[in-house]
Parts: structure tokens; sequence; C-alpha cells
């Protein structure tokens, strides 16, 4: 949407929230840092009294078992479910995974908005209360309503599905490098510029696949495929460019895919796998000439959330293509 047409949330029209509280360093303090709960209170006594707070964890993302991952999202989209927009503090060092699963799990129209912090609530310039209140400000606005799950972070709005974390120490920690942010947060208010569609739920009974990520790079070994494969039960590709491979390491990619699930994506940050304009060895009309399912739209690592959530949720080879394909 231009933005002389943008569509701004006043601040009448907001509905109350609920938030959740998951660990990391928006809840930290200290040098080094840790978990406290000193500073988990007073994320409460910030969100104010007409916003309920539940603490569902408080350990850095990395600590995070698969099971305790579900278990947030479901949480989430159990009272996103009722229509209360939900907040979510979490750590940032996999918080683009988490959020993206649960945007594949939450069929809501009240929005789920996950936010967090790089620096510590006793650091110079702490910039977790300013990424709480903005985050509050979009999920509580009625231009949030069916955007599905949402990052906030440093004034700027991101789809869950195309967010990624661009930098490790920046407090501009987040980016959509393939689609850009939809809107940002401006003196309180949610500016929106555009909608990502809205794609079915999956239904996910469990998490407990092992999917892994590959990278082959100059001269890679096709024995990793096979090393990698005997372990997991699906496996993500991060291919060079728009799709070109190693052909031994494709040909090993192809053989494995015949068997279980084999998702490739394209390395580079922006861009897309190709269809047919080289035709060299390990080309990506090589790529697509057997049962690897290409996937340009999404990271590696939220491919990889996308084939967990899959394999979780039973779905079989044709309706995993099919999930892909949504994707795509």
């Amino acid at each position: 949407m231009p933005a002389e047409h943008a569509l701004v949330a006043d601040a009448r029209e907001r509905r109350p929230v609920r938030l959740l509280i998951a660990g990391g360093t928006i809840a930290m303090s200290g040098l080094p840092a840790r978990p406290s709960l000193e500073v988990i209170e007073q994320l409460q006594q910030q969100a104010g009294a007409e916003i309920e707070a539940e603490v569902f964890a408080t350990i850095p993302s990395v600590q995070f078992s698969a099971d305790q991952a579900l278990g947030l999202c479901r949480r989430a989209a159990e009272v996103a479910g009722t229509g209360t927009p939900v907040v979510v503090t979490h750590g940032t060092d996999l918080l683009e995974e988490v959020a993206f699963l649960c945007d594949l799990i939450h069929d809501g129209d009240a929005p789920i908005v996950f936010t967090g912090a790089m620096r510590t609530a006793n650091a110079p310039g702490a910039d977790g209360p300013a990424n709480l209140n903005a985050a509050v400000a979009v999920a509580a606005s009625p231009e949030a309503k069916g955007l599905g799950v949402l990052v906030v972070f440093a004034g700027q709005v991101h789809a869950a599905r195309h967010v990624r974390k661009a930098d490790s120490t920046s407090i501009d920690a987040f980016g959509s490098p393939i689609a850009g942010a939809i809107g940002r947060v401006e003196e309180g208010c949610f500016t929106r510029r555009w909608a990502p569609p809205r794609l079915p739920a999956i239904h996910v009974n469990h998490l407990d696949a092992t999917v892994e990520i590959l990278t082959p790079g100059l001269a890679s070994s096709p024995d990793l495929i096979d090393a990698t494969a005997a372990i997991t039960d699906g496996l993500v590709v991060s291919l060079p460019g728009a799709g070109h491979t190693p052909p031994a390491f494709l040909a090993a990619m192809q053989e494995v895919a015949n068997a279980k699930p084999v998702v490739a994506v394209p390395r580079p940050w922006r861009g897309t796998l190709l269809r047919n304009t080289y035709g060299f060895e390990g080309s990506e009309v090589d790529l697509r000439s057997g049962a690897i399912v290409c996937l340009s739209s999404l990271s590696a690592p939220a491919a990889r959330i996308a084939l967990l959530a899959a394999l979780g949720a039973g779905l079989t080879a044709p309706d995993l293509a099919e999930l892909f394909t949504r994707y795509g």
C-alpha cells in the first residue's frame, strides 16, 4: 500500500492485550547478563494494570526445547483465539524461528506480536521498554487484525514469515530482506503500508522430528549429505546463487530426496531459485529435475521450522509439497 494511503491506528481504538513473558535479553540484567526476576516484575509493571501478564519462561531462547517452543506458540494462539491480542517478549537469538512457528499454527484474527531487546534492562540505552511499548501499540491496533504473527523491533513491524535477525548486536537487529517491513510505529501508532496474505494454519501435534540445515560451498563433499540424511527425517539445503550446486553434492541431494523431504532455499538473502536461466551441470534445471522441493521465499531457518511443523502435523508428501507451494 502506498505511504500516502497508510493505515494509522488511533490510540482510542486500541483493544486490551495479553502479555506473555518468555525470557531473553529483555528480561535480563547484570554484566555478564543473566535472567532477572526483578526485571520480569518491571516488565509486568511497564505493561500496566490493564494488561494481564503471564510468565511462560525466564531462559534465553537458545535454551528452549522444541516442546517448550511449541508450548509457547500454542499458549499464544490459544489466547489470541479468544479475540485477545497477544504480545510475546522473547530472546532474539531464535525469535524469528519461534515467531514463524507460531504463525504456522495460529489461525485467529487477533494478532500475536513478538518483540525483545538487544540490551539488558540496566544497560545504557536499554531498548526493551521502547520495543515493548511499540509491540503493545501494534497488538492493540485494529489495523493489526488478521495479520497473523508479527515481529516488532526498533519501530519496524515485520511479518513473521519474512523476518530475519540481521545484526547480532545492533538494536536495529531485525529486517525483512525479501519483502520489507509491513509498517512501522510512529508516535505510538501503528502505520501499516501493506499486508501479507494469510495462509491456512497447520495443526502440529508434536515437534519431535529431526531436520537440519546444510550449506554447501566450494568443493563441498557429497558425503556430508549422506551422513546428515542418515540421522535426520528431512533436510534443508541453502544453495549458492540462484540455486546452483556442486554436481556431486546435488546428485546426493536428489538421491536422498527420493526417500525423505529435502528442501532447497537460496543462500543469498534476496533473490530466488531460478527455473531455466542456466543449463550447466548443477544448475537450477538439474535442481528442479527430481524430488527436491524448491522454496524461494523463506530463509533456511524458516524453511526448517516449516518442515518440522509439517512432519509434526503428519503431512504426506503431496500435502507437504502443497504447503511449500504456498510459500514459494
